[in-house]
């Protein structure tokens, strides 16, 4: 990723700022308000055309699914603001489980399974964060690298096996509902989570700064803001929310594998880029990636419920992810133009008088 957005000087206003942070007048017409209502008009749309999908029991699944791409998709947020990628998400998520799997099948108890696996995603986005941040190595490269390196490890570790004798108490609890309301008790933490980033982004001097280096790094070093920390301190967020959400994946499905949630970060990086962060940084909002994991985890769960294909499921994630990145750049085109032709026209109002 560049550490400079190709951003027109135009719109480094203040104000711009704002309307980039989801702080401008005009939210209600912006980006994430946007999703917002594609999200309601297609939870309608489902609602009232698909069987079974306005039913308590489709609600919880649903969620249950989404659960691991929205605390991923959390940390993407900041990663991406800043003009940077995380591409290995998944594949620390999958080497937590296998951590997690073999130090039980060990004889370890649970807990301190749990805590060493938290530790060793912990230790993969510190790698992340050195290289990229300390050794101004481009994130895409070193986290396409790290992805190849923690799926290899995860395999080296549990290999082709699989653990799936947890206990009942811990797996139960990954799937609890909150009474008759289909709703999983696991979104209690979850929600605190995004409300975290939330005010993190858009209520502190460190989530302003997030913005700042996003279209800027050189920029945003004069104005006093540590690049190199903050990067830092955003991969180690990323390592330690994908290892929670490898061992949410792991209790969920019972089972610790190499594999777990493969091809998981292509669904993470659509959402957020279809929530309306922008892939050169500088731009986005929480709101808007909540309502971008909703509309895709949505989207597939009731294409699911329509018996297609997980092949067809990848083309539309496929799709909606190439689809975020060129609407905006078509839109800010059409924008362009419109506004060179508003300027001709002023011009040329007083050749003509």
């Amino acid at each position: 990723m560049s550490d400079t957005a190709t951003t027109p000087t135009a719109e480094r206003t203040p104000r711009a700022t704002e309307e980039a942070s989801g702080a401008g007048p005009r939210w209600w017409t912006g980006r994430d308000a946007v999703m917002i209502y594609l999200l309601v008009a297609f939870l309608l749309f489902a609602g009232l055309s698909i069987p079974r999908f306005a039913s308590p029991v489709t609600l919880g699944f649903l969620l249950l699914d989404v659960v691991p791409v929205l605390l991923i998709a959390m940390t993407m947020t900041l990663i991406i603001v800043t003009g940077e990628i995380d591409l290995s998400v998944a594949s620390i998520a999958g080497m937590t489980s296998a951590v997690l799997g073999v130090l039980w099948a060990g004889g370890m108890g649970i807990g301190a399974a749990i805590a060493l696996a938290m530790l060793c995603g912990l230790a993969a986005g510190a790698l992340n964060g050195v290289l990229i941040a300390y050794l101004g190595l481009p994130s895409l490269a070193v986290t396409i690298g790290t992805l190849a390196l923690y799926r290899g490890l995860a395999l080296v570790i549990i290999g082709d096996n699989a653990v799936a004798d947890f206990p009942v108490e811990v797996t139960s609890l990954a799937t609890a509902r909150l009474g008759a309301t289909g709703i999983p008790l696991i979104m209690i933490p979850v929600v605190a989570l995004v409300v975290v980033v939330g005010l993190v982004l858009h209520k502190t001097p460190f989530g302003r700064g997030l913005y700042a280096m996003g279209y800027s790094t050189d920029a945003a070093r004069f104005v006093g803001i540590n690049v190199e920390r903050s990067k830092l301190l955003l991969y180690l967020a990323s390592g330690l929310v994908s290892a929670a959400a490898g061992v949410f994946w792991t209790f969920r499905y019972t089972s610790a594998r190499s594999d777990n949630a493969s091809g998981l970060e292509l669904m993470v990086i659509a959402a957020v880029l279809l929530g309306g962060v922008s892939i050169f940084g500088g731009k986005g909002t929480v709101p808007g990636v909540v309502a971008g994991v909703l509309l895709i985890g949505s989207l597939n769960y009731a294409l699911r419920l329509d018996r297609v294909s997980e092949v067809v499921l990848i083309t539309v994630t496929g799709l909606l992810l190439i689809a975020s990145v060129v609407a905006p750049s078509v839109g800010a085109a059409i924008g362009r133009w419109r506004h060179s032709r508003g300027l001709q026209k002023q011009l040329a109002r007083p050749t003509a008088s």
